[in-house]
């Protein structure tokens, strides 16, 4: 089992860390990997305060390839508007995708992946 984090996780993890204390131990335990959006997100951040050893250990993660089906993301957010779940971004619902072609399972603080998982099928980690 590969536990994909989300860029919301991370921040929150170099933040405070007031919601992501199971990070940790997936980090400990080899389950954590990453993708390219992911670390599109968080690497620019990093960089300009300087965590260059973050960003380092950050890209040594196992690195889920992106292999975007765009006929998936028209289908997620047609699912989306039809069940009344709004201002869901193409990023995310290329995540979405991203976990359910490689059957990973999501660690996100983004509500709105709790909504969308009600009616779309894929393993999440609830806060």
């Amino acid at each position: 089992m590969k536990i994909l984090i989300d860029s919301s996780v991370w921040i929150d993890y170099f933040r405070s860390g007031t919601h992501t204390n199971k990070l940790d131990t997936y980090i400990d335990q080899n389950l954590v990997c990453t993708n390219h959006l992911i670390l599109a997100e968080l690497i620019p951040f990093l960089k300009v305060k300087k965590q260059f050893k973050v960003i380092k250990l950050l890209e040594t993660l196992t690195n889920i390839k992106l292999n975007i089906n765009w006929d998936n993301l028209i289908n997620f957010q047609t699912t989306c508007i039809h069940k009344g779940i709004n201002k869901v971004g193409i990023p995310d619902l290329i995540i979405l995708d991203n976990v359910i072609q490689n059957d990973l399972v999501l660690y996100s603080l983004d509500k709105h992946f709790e909504h969308i998982n009600k009616y779309i099928s894929f393993k999440m980690i609830s806060i």
